[in-house]
């Protein structure tokens, strides 16, 4: 496997490790200051029609406060990733990769949050770093 790779699975794996660990401040590494995540309504809301902005653009402190929350108020039953594609652009600049994902989360009443289904996570090299410029919600494609 080349360089280039390895370094996209890293922080692929790092993000798995943060939402693992609930480690709000390693979540935070991989995002770019541009960074936006559309949301679908729904895992079956294909047409990005439907989509909401939950995040806004990338605010550390915000989005920090945010997932904090989430971890705070829920307790992770269960984070299974698999990475099942890693396409580099010819410059070496640019990734997409596919992850099917299989997140749940559990609140205090017993409520389940569970993330199921394929994302499609891009990221640039940014400064000779890899950061996330734009990740989409949870699909489902069965």
């Amino acid at each position: 496997m080349d360089t280039t790779t390895e370094e996209i699975r890293e922080i692929v794996n790092r993000e798995t490790r943060a939402w693992d660990t609930q480690n709000v401040d390693l979540l935070i590494t991989v995002f770019h200051h541009d960074m936006v995540w559309p949301w679908p309504r729904t895992p079956q809301s294909h047409d990005p029609v439907d989509w909401v902005m939950e995040l806004g653009r990338y605010d550390s402190e915000r989005w920090k406060r945010d997932w904090q929350k989430l971890f705070d108020r829920h307790r992770l039953a269960h984070n299974r990733r698999e990475i099942k594609k890693i396409l580099v652009s010819k410059e070496g600049d640019g990734a997409l990769v596919v992850v099917d994902i299989d997140t749940l989360w559990i609140d205090s009443e017993g409520q389940e949050n569970h993330w199921q289904g394929r994302v499609c996570k891009v990221y640039a090299k940014v400064g000779g770093e890899w950061k996330m410029t734009m990740h989409t919600g949870v699909l489902d494609y069965s």
